[in-house]
């Protein structure tokens, strides 16, 4: 466990995490422990209880159940993840405490990520891996992506920038927004509950929704039935987001042509699923957000609002508690 001296005069902010060192690191380099004092916590300890008592803010990835009551001064939490339904959930998360989460971290990852999702999708090349296998020689006929139609579902800034590079490769996009603003590269952007107007039109669908009270279980049977036997439903967001089963059931049918999953309800993902064996699903271990040094964001986010807190500012990736991300 390291500290600043001079340790009570300034507000105590826990960096309860496994992966500590770096963020402590960036937060010295930018300045940030003249103003506030920082105290590093494996994830797997209890902070003693002096440190508790006097926690302004945390950083963590979850805390244990039942832990806030026992910080009375805590007034801000950053979580390190951007989906936020599991602390929205939490029966001791008082309404005064400023929730913050990493959305927006992924804008360099994700979109490419997703890309080489429907490049492989639309190109043979999962099936030339298999006939060099055979030592088979037999040409393959790949789909060109200009043209077509990407429907995005949740149009925030990873679904903005994937926009952006689609109409690069020459495709069409349209999507869904909460609030539908225009938004550049995109032809219509329409409410959810006009999604299906969405899936009619697209051949490729990119789920990037936060899971709320609205959108959990929102991919079912009869929304399923909108898309083109030809599209692909790709989830780079939330398992929750989708009801397995139908999903299962309008691959194996031909409802649609098949769907790549990056998330899951649960994860790792039971071997028992049906997903790992299902006709034209593919399983992807959660790899959307990932980058090497996927840290480097956070923790620049961290700082920016370590700064915010220290000097009362506004904070950035606030959570609304009433939208639900």
């Amino acid at each position: 466990m390291s500290s600043e001296d001079g340790a009570h005069a300034k507000p105590l902010v826990l960096l309860w995490l496994n992966e500590a060192k770096r963020y402590l690191q960036a937060a010295t380099d930018a300045g940030v422990t003249r103003s506030l004092e920082l105290v590093t916590v494996p994830a797997g300890e209890q902070p003693q209880p002096e440190l508790l008592a006097r926690a302004e803010g945390v950083l963590a990835w979850g805390l244990p159940p039942g832990i806030i009551p026992s910080m009375p001064k805590l007034r801000w939490i950053q979580t390190l993840s951007a989906g936020v339904e599991t602390w929205l959930a939490r029966p001791d998360l008082d309404a005064g405490i400023s929730l913050t989460c990493a959305r927006g971290v992924h804008y360099e990852q994700m979109p490419d990520n997703i890309l080489a999702a429907i490049y492989y999708v639309a190109n043979p090349l999962d099936a030339a891996r298999r006939q060099q296998e055979r030592s088979e020689w037999k040409r393959l006929v790949p789909e060109p992506l200009s043209g077509k139609t990407l429907g995005i579902i949740g149009l925030g800034a990873i679904g903005a920038d994937l926009a952006h590079k689609a109409s690069v490769l020459g495709m069409r996009v349209v999507g869904v927004k909460r609030t539908p603003t225009k938004v550049p590269h995109v032809e219509a952007v329409h409410p959810l509950d006009e999604i299906d107007q969405v899936l009619a039109r697209s051949d490729f669908v990119v789920l990037l929704l936060p899971v709320t009270p609205v959108t959990e279980n929102f991919i079912n049977a009869s929304v399923l039935r909108h898309m083109k036997k030809s599209a692909w439903l790709f989830n780079f967001a939330r398992g929750a987001l989708v009801v397995d089963a139908d999903l299962v059931a309008a691959a194996e049918s031909g409802t649609i042509a098949g769907a790549v999953l990056d998330v899951f309800r649960q994860e790792p993902l039971p071997s028992d699923h049906p997903f790992w064996r299902a006709r034209n699903i593919v399983v992807l271990p959660h790899v959307g957000g990932v980058h090497p040094d996927r840290d480097r964001f956070v923790a620049a986010l961290f700082v920016e609002n370590a700064r915010r807190f220290a000097q009362g500012e506004p904070l950035q990736a606030l959570v609304d508690r009433t939208r639900g991300y």
